[in-house]
């Protein structure tokens, strides 16, 4: 699960100039929606048909964690929310790509490829 740099750069440039059009939206199979933007914290996205799934995420917010040594500190959460259709995407291969999207998110460096 690893995107060239050069691609995301295309990609951020597209979408920051708000030059995507209808017909390059048409014909995904996953749908990534950002209610965060709003102060929503989570809630539970409905996939577009005739998608495969959609991916919500929430507001980042501070909240209390505990660590392994008992103290308690402030730390960044992000709730995300995977939507599936279960007669495309069984329940464990969808848990392993939020696993290794956790994973991108907690370590990013490790998530892009140098081009």
């Amino acid at each position: 699960m690893k995107m060239p740099l050069f691609c995301l750069r295309i990609m951020n440039c597209i979408l920051g100039e708000g030059k995507i059009t209808a017909a390059q939206m048409q014909g995904g199979i996953f749908t990534i929606t950002n209610l965060g933007a709003f102060g929503i914290e989570s809630f539970t996205p409905v996939i577009n048909y005739p998608e495969a799934a959609i991916l919500g995420l929430g507001a980042i917010r501070k909240e209390p964690v505990f660590l392994d040594d008992g103290q308690v500190v402030a730390q960044l959460q992000l709730a995300l929310s995977l939507t599936f259709d279960h007669r495309i995407v069984d329940g464990a291969p969808a848990a392993r790509f939020l696993q290794s999207l956790v994973s991108a998110i907690a370590n990013p460096s490790a998530f892009f490829e140098k081009s």
